[in-house]
């Protein structure tokens, strides 16, 4: 399931569990790229958020997102890690296998 978060959802939905979350632009290639990635990897029960930075500069300030596409990966509301730029299926997948325990 991919979950657009904005001002109003974002904590609310970050608060519990193991939740990857990819901060983009419209106009940015590489997060355009991006989506097709995000989409295979929701169809396997993967959760994964997005936040449009443009439209929600508030948290993209709040995490210091200074490139596209940023992944944050939370966990119970926490940062455990953050990826930069285009990542694979498996390089994905990698990083939250390494962290489900």
């Amino acid at each position: 399931m991919i979950v657009e978060l904005n001002e109003e959802n974002f904590e609310e939905n970050i608060k519990s569990g193991l939740k990857l979350v990819e901060f983009y632009a419209v106009w940015c290639t590489f997060c355009q790229k991006q989506r097709p990635v995000l989409e295979e990897l929701s169809r396997n029960n993967i959760w994964i958020g997005t936040v449009d930075a443009d439209k929600n500069p508030l948290i993209t300030e709040k995490y210091e997102i200074s490139g596209f596409p940023t992944f944050v990966l939370f966990r119970q509301g926490k940062v455990l890690s953050k990826l930069a730029g285009f990542h694979d299926k498996s390089d994905l997948l990698t990083r939250l296998m390494e962290n489900l325990g």
